[in-house]
C-alpha cells in the first residue's frame, strides 16, 4: 500500500491528466449529439466485431459435430440415389409393372487410423458389427473408392485400403463400357495412382476418360467415380496393357467414409457359387 501511495504521489500530475481527460470526453459526448452518435457507432462496430470473433471461435469448436451431422445426412442421401435401388421391373406384352426396391444402404463412419505410405495399407473406422458392418463390404468416400472391410469387432472395423496389393476392384471405362480390374502397387507405390488391367488392347483408351465401378461385384453400385485415365503402358506383344489411373480419392486427408451394405449381395453370391459347383 505504501508503494502504491508513493507511485501516485510521484506521478500525480499524470493521473490527474487522465482523470480530467476522461471527464472532458464524457462531457463532450453527453452534451454534443454529433460526438455522441460517433462514439455509439464506433462502440457498436467494436462490439459487433467482438461478437463475430466469438461466434467464429464457437463455430470452429463445433466443427466436429457439424461434420458428423453432414456425413450422416450424406449417407442418407446416398441411400436414396437411383443406383441404390434394385431394378425389379417386369414386362409382359404391353403390361409393365415397375417396383423399386432398396438394394444399397450406406453406413457413415469416421476414420480413426490410416496409412498411405506402406506396401499394404489399412484403415480403421469407428463402426463395427453392432452397427451392421461385416467383412467383405465395400467402402467409399465423398470423392471415390476407399477399399473393402477386412476385419470387424463390436465397435471398430479394419479396411483393406485400395492402396493395398491384395485389393482388386472391378472397374470400367465409362466412355467405352470396357471393364477390368483396378489394382495398386505393381511397380509403383504412389497413393495417387492405380492400374486398370485386363482391358483388351483393341479397346481404344484415351487420356482423360473416366474410370468408374462396373457394378459386376456385390461390393459397389455401378458408376461410382474412381479416377481418370492419364496414360497407357503397352509393351510389345501384350494383349492387355496397363492403364494408369489418377485416383479421385485423397487417402492422406480421409476423415469420413461410407460402408456399403448390399441387401441382395448374399443372395447373388450364393446363387453364383451354386452355379459354379453344379458346373
Amino acid at each position: 500500500m505504501r508503494n502504491l501511495w508513493l507511485l501516485i504521489s510521484k506521478y500525480n500530475a499524470f493521473f490527474l491528466f487522465i482523470i480530467f481527460f476522461i471527464i472532458s470526453i464524457v462531457l463532450i459526448v453527453n452534451n454534443n449529439t454529433y460526438q455522441r452518435s460517433g462514439v455509439l457507432n464506433s462502440s457498436n462496430r467494436l462490439i459487433g466485431q467482438a461478437y463475430e470473433r466469438i461466434n467464429q471461435f464457437q463455430s470452429y469448436l463445433s466443427l466436429a459435430k457439424v461434420n458428423d451431422s453432414l456425413a450422416t445426412e450424406n449417407a442418407r442421401l446416398r441411400s436414396e440415389l437411383k443406383n441404390a435401388f434394385f431394378d425389379d421391373s417386369v414386362a409382359q406384352q404391353t403390361v409393365k409393372d415397375t417396383l423399386s426396391r432398396q438394394q444399397y444402404v450406406y453406413i457413415v463412419a469416421r476414420v480413426v487410423n490410416n496409412s498411405v505410405n506402406q506396401k499394404d495399407n489399412y484403415i480403421t473406422i469407428n463402426r463395427g458389427s453392432r452397427h451392421g458392418i461385416k467383412p467383405g463390404m465395400g467402402v467409399i468416400c465423398s470423392s471415390g473408392i476407399v477399399g473393402i472391410v477386412k476385419d470387424v469387432s463390436s465397435d471398430f472395423s479394419v479396411i483393406t485400403s485400395l492402396l493395398n496389393g491384395d485389393t482388386r476392384i472391378s472397374a470400367s471405362i465409362s466412355e467405352s463400357k470396357a471393364f477390368g480390374s483396378l489394382v495398386w502397387g505393381e511397380g509403383n507405390h504412389n497413393p495417387k495412382f492405380a492400374l486398370l488391367q485386363d482391358i483388351p488392347n483393341h479397346i481404344i483408351v484415351q487420356k482423360g476418360q473416366h474410370v468408374v465401378t462396373s457394378g459386376y461385384s456385390t461390393l459397389f453400385p455401378s458408376g461410382l467415380p474412381i479416377g481418370r485415365v492419364i496414360s497407357t503402358r503397352n509393351q510389345s506383344g501384350e494383349s492387355f496393357p496397363d492403364i494408369v489411373v489418377m485416383l479421385h480419392t485423397d487417402f492422406s486427408t480421409l476423415q469420413y467414409v461410407y460402408v456399403i451394405k448390399n441387401i441382395f449381395g448374399l443372395e447373388k453370391e450364393t446363387l453364383e457359387a451354386q452355379s459354379r459347383n453344379n458346373g
